[in-house]
């Protein structure tokens, strides 16, 4: 039966722009919206809205979605088309946990008619900056953005209060400065990093240490957790079994700093790492020096990666939502498009430890 119940959708969809007086060029509903209300596959939806455009009802813009037709076979050009388009802006793309996030953002955008403009900015403020600019003289609808430098002092505010002047929303991902009124949609970073220390102390370790970054909210954030979880099983000087790095020079650490770094491994059985990155970087080090994880060393991480089942000893570590979060900030920002009485309200994922090898119980 589901093959035939696009027929019934096409002639849903005629009595729907016939009832809703919609005009030549109006917007019409997005595949997902149709999905829902009809309570069918996506593939019966794709059928109807093809039988539609066949038979001229609507036409559809690549990018921009589907508008109802002026009865004419042919399509609406683009240029007479309002452009749907939103701006994300990411610190990275091409690894880690980037593509599952963008890849969950762009589905719940291209599902709801709007088109999608990437900038990346290497996590320096100003390509920050430039990607801000671009994206407010392109004419952006809303803009996505993960922070850069998080922690720090940040250059770009008057951008922001641009976007403001606007009425441009803007939902921040993974982390949001500590000055911004805008929602951001993040893993509970604090839970995690006592997620992980808990974890640690749960299977006997004593001597812990962390490895955190400095120089963004995520960063302290987890920080903030590891002292939890060491106050409360009794370890006082915490803040003294801990490593800074800023981001941009995380490598000197295991190089140029390899000396301090064993020293500071010399005292401890087992350590907590900012993320996954950090972590297997730690394990090549440990390869390289002769400490064997997790006999000698236990390493314990944050964010699940792609690499983390995959490295050397597959980490144990606390799982990052990834393409949950992406599609859950796309949806929050078209909310606050749709609606500007939306709440400002953040969006927290709890977070889930995934256990592995790469952690020993003593």
């Amino acid at each position: 039966m589901e093959d035939y119940k696009y027929l019934t959708i096409v002639e849903w969809a005629k009595n729907y722009i016939t009832s809703k007086g919609l005009r030549p060029r109006d917007r019409f509903l997005t595949e997902k919206e149709l999905c829902e209300i009809h309570g069918v596959s996506r593939q019966t939806v794709r059928q109807a809205l093809m039988c539609l455009e066949n038979d001229n009802v609507i036409c559809r813009v690549r990018g921009s979605g589907a508008f109802v037709s002026n009865g004419i076979s042919q399509n609406i050009p683009a240029s007479q088309v309002q452009t749907r388009n939103i701006g994300v802006i990411s610190t990275y793309f091409t690894d880690y946990i980037f593509p599952q996030i963008v890849t969950g953002i762009e589905s719940v955008l291209n599902d709801s008619g709007y088109s999608m403009q990437l900038a990346i900015t290497h996590n320096k403020v100003a390509e920050e900056q430039q990607a801000l600019q671009s994206m407010i003289s392109g004419g952006v609808q809303g803009l996505i953005v993960e922070p850069s430098k998080s922690a720090l002092p940040n250059p770009n505010m008057a951008l922001y209060g641009e976007l403001r002047s606007k009425n441009i929303p803007v939902v921040f991902f993974n982390a949001k400065y500590t000055w911004s009124e805008y929602p951001c949609v993040a893993m509970d970073d604090e839970a995690a990093g006592k997620m992980a220390a808990d974890y640690i102390f749960d299977c006997g370790h004593t001597k812990i240490a962390g490895i955190f970054a400095l120089d963004d909210i995520q960063g302290h954030k987890r920080y903030s957790g590891f002292t939890k979880s060491c106050i409360a099983h009794g370890l006082k000087n915490a803040e003294e079994n801990v490593l800074w790095f800023a981001t941009t020079d995380k490598n000197f650490l295991f190089t140029s700093g390899g000396n301090h770094l064993l020293e500071f491994l010399n005292e401890t059985t087992a350590v907590v790492c900012y993320n996954d990155n950090i972590a297997i970087k730690l394990l090549q080090f440990c390869k390289e020096h002769d400490i064997r994880v997790p006999d000698d060393l236990s390493v314990i991480s944050i964010d699940d990666s792609k690499y983390a089942s995959i490295c050397d000893v597959p980490l144990t570590t606390v799982v990052h939502p990834q393409r949950k979060l992406g599609e859950a900030v796309a949806e929050k920002l078209i909310d606050r498009i749709s609606s500007f009485t939306a709440e400002n309200n953040d969006i927290i994922f709890t977070p889930e430890l995934k256990i592995r090898d790469s952690v020993k119980k003593l």
